[in-house]
C-alpha cells in the first residue's frame, strides 16, 4: 500500500451559515481517530446513510465505526431544506411504463417505508430538536398544462397503486394553502412532512453514541485496500482494519481520493436556500399557514416551507464550488415574485449545499466487490431515503438480498464524459430555464 497522501485539514462546522446552524441543539462531541483500531465494518461518511447503517449493523450484532471527514452535519445532512419525502425524481407512473407495475409498486412502498422510518427514528431516539411534523406536501402547478399532468398522476396513483393519500386542489385552495395567487391548482400528498435536518442528524449521532457505537469526526480517509480477508482503511492519524467497508459519502465523494470508486457515478449539483426574519408583525405572517412543504412544477423547481415563523425558499441552479451573491439574489427575486408580501421582509440566512444527481434519477445501492458496499445518489430527497436506506445497506453487508426495486445497481454506472459534467449541467439547466420561461 502506498505511503500517506497529504490532505487539507477538515473544514470547520460553521462553514455553512444556515438557519439550521443558528438554531441547532448542542452538538455531541466525537474525537478523531488516532492509532490502530479494529471493527467488523468501517463506514465512510457520517450523514444519514452512514449513521443509520451503523445502527442497524449494531442491532445485527456487528461492531461498526463511522468515519466522518469533517463534523457530523457538515455535509448535506445538515444543509438540506428539511423536506421529508418518499418520492423519486422519476415518477411512479413512468417507472411502471418502463419497468412494470410490480416494480413501481415496490418503489412506492420503499418511499413510504422511508418516510415512516424517519418518524420511528425520532421517536425511538427521542430527538425532540428534530421538530418533525408529518404535515404532508403540496406540488403547486404553475400553469394549466402542469395541472393536467398532476391530475393524471393523482388518478393513476389512486387506481394503480391504491394510494389514498393523494388529492387535487383547485387554484383557490392552493391560494388558501400558500398565500400565493400564482398557481392554477396542485396535488396534495399526506405522506411526509418537514424536519430540522441538522438537529435530526445530530440527534441520530447522539443516539448512536449512547448505544456505544463508535463515531470519529475530523478523520478524512486517505485510502483503503485489501488485507487478507478484510480491508485496511487509512486516515491521516490512524488505521482501521475491518471485514467490510461501506461508502456513504453521496454528493461529497470528492473530499478525498478514497471515495473515487463512487465519485464518477454522481453529479454534484448545488442547491441554494434563504430564510427570512420572523414573519410575526410583517405582511407575510399568514403565508404557508398549513406548515407543509411546497414545490412548484417548473423544471428548475423552487420549493418553500415554514420553519417556526420564518419562511424558507430554495431552488437549484446555484452553480460553482462556492456560494455566490448572484445566486442568492436570483433566489430572493423569485421569492418576492412568488410572495409580494415579502418585499420588505429581511432575509437573515443564506446557504447552499450539494445534491447528488444520477443519470437515471435514482439512488444507487450495491457492491463494488465482496468487501465494499456503496449507497449514493439521492437526487435531492435524501432526508427520508438516505436514513431509511441504512437498514438495507446493513442487510446487504450481512449477506441479505433485500428487495430494493430499481435501487440496486451493480456494477455502479459511471457518468459518461465525466470531465464535461459542469458545462453539461449548465447547458441543460439553461434549456430548462428557457422552457419554463415560455410556459412549456
Amino acid at each position: 500500500m502506498p505511503g500517506p497522501t497529504a490532505l487539507p485539514a477538515p473544514r470547520s462546522p460553521v462553514d455553512s451559515p444556515s438557519l439550521w446552524r443558528a438554531t441547532s441543539v448542542a452538538r455531541p462531541e466525537f474525537g478523531s481517530l488516532a492509532g490502530e483500531q479494529s471493527f467488523d465494518v468501517a463506514i465512510i461518511g457520517g450523514g444519514y446513510t452512514g449513521l443509520s447503517t451503523a445502527r442497524y449493523l449494531a442491532k445485527a450484532g456487528l461492531s461498526p465505526v463511522v468515519i466522518e471527514a469533517n463534523h457530523i452535519g457538515w455535509g448535506a445532512s445538515g444543509r438540506n431544506g428539511g423536506v421529508v419525502s418518499g418520492k423519486f425524481r422519476i415518477g411512479f407512473k413512468d417507472i411502471a411504463a418502463r419497468y412494470g407495475l410490480d416494480t413501481a409498486r415496490r418503489m412506492h412502498d420503499l418511499g413510504l417505508e422511508a418516510v415512516e422510518h424517519v418518524g420511528r427514528l425520532v421517536d425511538e431516539l427521542g430527538i425532540e430538536g428534530a421538530d418533525y411534523r408529518p404535515s404532508g406536501s403540496l406540488r403547486c402547478a404553475h400553469n394549466a398544462h402542469t395541472l393536467d399532468v398532476l391530475k393524471s398522476e393523482a388518478a393513476w396513483l389512486r387506481e394503480a397503486l391504491g394510494d389514498r393519500g393523494i388529492s387535487i386542489l383547485s387554484a383557490g385552495e392552493v391560494t388558501a394553502e400558500t398565500g400565493s395567487r400564482g398557481f392554477t391548482g396542485g396535488m396534495l400528498s399526506t405522506h411526509g412532512g418537514v424536519i430540522h435536518p441538522l438537529n435530526f442528524v445530530l440527534g441520530l449521532a447522539a443516539g448512536l453514541k449512547a448505544e456505544g457505537i463508535a463515531i470519529h469526526e475530523a478523520t478524512p480517509v486517505t485510502r483503503f485496500g485489501r488485507d487478507g480477508t478484510g480491508v485496511i482503511v487509512e486516515t491521516l492519524a490512524g488505521r482501521i482494519t475491518a471485514r467490510q467497508l461501506v461508502i456513504a459519502t453521496n454528493s461529497y465523494s470528492d473530499l478525498t481520493p478514497a471515495t473515487a470508486p463512487v465519485r464518477k457515478a454522481i453529479i454534484p449539483f448545488r442547491s441554494a436556500m434563504v430564510a427570512t426574519e420572523p414573519l410575526v408583525g410583517t405582511p407575510g405572517v399568514g403565508l404557508l399557514a398549513s406548515g407543509r412543504s411546497y414545490t412548484e412544477t417548473r423544471r428548475m423547481m423552487r420549493w418553500f416551507r415554514k420553519s417556526g415563523d420564518r419562511l424558507l425558499y430554495g431552488g437549484r441552479g446555484a452553480f460553482g464550488k462556492t456560494d455566490t451573491q448572484s445566486a442568492f439574489a436570483a433566489l430572493e427575486k423569485a421569492m418576492v415574485r412568488q410572495f409580494p408580501e415579502l418585499a420588505s421582509v429581511k432575509v437573515t440566512h443564506r446557504w447552499s449545499g450539494l445534491v447528488a444527481m444520477t443519470l437515471d434519477s435514482l439512488p444507487h445501492l450495491g457492491r463494488l466487490d465482496d468487501r465494499v458496499v456503496y449507497s449514493v445518489g439521492y437526487n435531492g430527497t435524501g432526508v427520508a431515503l438516505a436514513s431509511g436506506i441504512g437498514r438495507h445497506v446493513a442487510a446487504l453487508v450481512t449477506g441479505g438480498t433485500p428487495d430494493l426495486g430499481l435501487l440496486t445497481r451493480q456494477p455502479l454506472p459511471p457518468i459518461p464524459f465525466y470531465g464535461l459534467r459542469e458545462p453539461a449541467v449548465r447547458l441543460v439547466a439553461g434549456w430548462y430555464q428557457f422552457l419554463d420561461a415560455i410556459g412549456r
